[in-house]
């Protein structure tokens, strides 16, 4: 009988690796000042979080033979994601947005430092996300793979991805939410970044049409599941904040419903890879690991 993946020891692998090469950034930048800006970012990007998004694009990009270790560039765009990741989630507390006064258990990043701050620092790590990006040193025959790489974070993180599902988000009338329009902002607030982490992935293996189409229709499930796993989590809370909270996908299909529709989202994206076979293992493994959170869920 196989052994089981070890997806636990890989995300702590993945995980660390991230941490060296957001300090190493952090680092290299704070050399300049000015140092409460500089430790306001650290404190939204360090220290927290399973670095899911890095772990997609490197899981992606080794997929297709591409390495994801140390000083790789796999790793780079990985430690951008999570960057990006991390002022979403600033700007996303404030006041303004969703006012929620904390994050992972610890004070919101404009609760620890000010709102002013709080925004500062969301811009910082959004710029240098994509200074870290546009930093690493390639071989000509990667320069091509790296811009495309960069445009495809740069377009799901941007206005036609998170940040308009935010807006949308932020301007959505509960009552009149719908499902096809919980899809539309989840699908653009927590799903496209999640697809700009494959796609960046699968790009920097130098992945072929049909492999990028198949990893793009991973990403989608995957994406959609994450935020159907988190409102399974969340079932039975309220509003975290001071904005009344949107439906989310408990309230529109019920709880049963949304853990059959995690069940067939990730059963998809795992069917979209099976191309891959043993290649595929990890991104088919961190598939698995939102359904088991969702059975965690329903067990409790």
């Amino acid at each position: 009988m196989a052994e089981p993946f070890p997806l636990e020891a890989y995300l702590q692998d993945v995980a660390a690796r991230v941490e060296g090469e957001l300090r190493r950034a952090l680092d290299a930048g704070a050399r300049g000042g000015p140092a409460r800006l500089w430790e306001a970012m650290r404190y939204a990007v360090l220290g927290g979080g399973k670095r899911v998004r890095p772990a997609l694009c490197c899981a992606t990009a080794e997929a297709f033979g591409a390495d994801a270790g140390e000083g790789s560039l796999a790793l780079r765009f990985g430690a951008a994601l999570e960057m990006i990741h991390a002022y979403s989630l600033v700007h996303d507390d404030l006041p303004a947005m969703d006012d929620d006064d904390l994050r992972r258990g610890r004070p919101s990043c404009h609760r620890a430092f000010g709102e002013a701050a709080a925004i500062l620092a969301g811009d910082g790590l959004l710029t240098l996300a994509f200074e870290t990006m546009a930093a690493a040193r390639v071989p000509n025959s990667l320069l091509a793979a790296k811009q495309e790489a960069m445009r495809a974070v740069g377009g799901r993180a941007g206005v036609r991805g998170m940040i308009g599902g935010q807006w949308l988000d932020i301007s959505l009338v509960p009552e009149k939410a719908s499902r096809r329009a919980l899809d539309v902002i989840n699908s653009k607030k927590t799903g496209a970044l999640i697809l700009g982490a494959v796609e960046a992935g699968a790009l920097l293996g130098r992945a072929g049409a049909a492999d990028r189409q198949a990893m793009a229709d991973y990403g989608k499930n995957i994406g959609l599941a994450f935020q159907v796993r988190d409102d399974i989590l969340d079932s039975g809370g309220g509003a975290a904040g001071g904005r009344p909270a949107r439906p989310d996908q408990t309230a529109l299909y019920g709880l049963a419903g949304s853990r059959a529709r995690l069940t067939r989202l990730v059963g998809e994206a795992v069917g979209a890879i099976d191309r891959f076979k043993e290649r595929g293992a990890e991104l088919r493994y961190l598939a698995g690991l939102l359904l088991d959170a969702g059975r965690r869920a329903q067990d409790a």
